[in-house]
């Protein structure tokens, strides 16, 4: 005895027959033409070994085993619809759970805002956020999206990295550290100074490369307290304890306030750029594109104020 090979589309579009009543409003609901209809409810029925309708030129009339055959194509197509309807819900209205990868730092000075935002407008959407210096495996580990700051991305073929803004990053210290100390007017002059150093995922100190057009100085103050938390380096500085290298939309707020000032304002750090890096290139989710729109829109937004907006 030969096996049985179904497809279920053949099986759906049966039942969009039977229920159109003739096969010229079947090909119009269906947008196939008629012959096609009629051919792949030949195929199927060739298939069944039985007829599943009498065909006349004036109705369609189902036969005993088409009347059984019905019934599960019917569940077929009610299930397909239901599929869709969920689908295009999905799309409409994002739900479901997105998790995503933040650097550390993004705690203290931007996450809190985005996150109340996006649950603001997407309340059906539940959040599992990740906040370590680790670089996640986005495949591996299953996650919608991570953010990642840096002057470059590591070229990888299986991801995509979208940009979410470009922090322009400079010397920063309180103005109580720089009565103290005095306020250097050259790099060469920060040897004598105390640094707050960043530790990088790799355990070294990140040294400030400092650039005024042509001109280039690379160091640290040979005293530096180090540290692998960038609020912390804030708040450190902005307690006077040294000179700290930061993005000018981390330091915006507390220059603003008068508890830190730029120290050497011609000369520059190296640019960062942030990026959202998703798995793949195939469709996003509705929920995490609406987490991108969002985290875009704030990033690129005046400082990092926590619950802003």
């Amino acid at each position: 005895m030969n096996a049985i090979q179904l497809h279920a589309n053949d099986l759906i579009l049966f039942a969009h027959i039977v229920a159109a009543g003739s096969f010229t409003k079947a090909a119009d609901q269906t947008g196939l033409p008629k012959a096609t209809l009629s051919r792949r409810l030949s195929d199927l029925e060739l298939a069944l070994g039985e007829r599943l309708l009498q065909r006349s030129t004036r109705r369609l009339a189902l036969t005993e085993f088409g009347q059984h055959m019905l019934e599960h194509a019917q569940r077929l197509l009610d299930e397909t619809e239901a599929a869709t309807a969920l689908a295009q819900h999905r799309q409409l209205v994002p739900q479901g759970t997105l998790r995503a990868s933040f650097p550390p730092e993004y705690r203290e000075l931007s996450l809190v805002a985005v996150v109340t935002e996006f649950a603001r407008q997407y309340p059906d959407v539940r959040l599992e956020l990740d906040l370590s210096a680790r670089r996640v495996d986005l495949v591996a580990e299953r996650f919608d999206l991570a953010v990642r700051a840096a002057t470059q991305l590591p070229d990888d073929s299986t991801l995509v990295a979208r940009h979410v803004v470009t922090q322009e990053n400079g010397l920063f210290a309180s103005r109580a550290y720089l009565r103290r100390h005095g306020t250097p007017a050259t790099p060469d002059e920060l040897s004598a100074h105390v640094g707050l150093a960043l530790v990088t995922s790799g355990g070294e100190h990140q040294r400030w490369r400092l650039s005024r057009g042509k001109a280039r100085w690379e160091g640290l103050p040979a005293q530096a307290h180090s540290a692998n938390s960038v609020g912390l380096q804030l708040a450190l500085a902005a307690a006077g304890l040294g000179i700290v290298g930061l993005s000018e939309r981390f330091a915006r707020e507390l220059v603003e306030q008068g508890a830190l000032e730029r120290v050497l304002p011609d000369w520059c750090l190296p640019p960062t750029t942030v990026w959202c890096v998703t798995p793949g290139r195939r469709l996003l989710p509705k929920r995490t594109s609406a987490f991108i729109e969002i985290l875009t829109s704030m990033l690129s937004d005046g400082p990092a104020r926590p619950g802003r907006r």
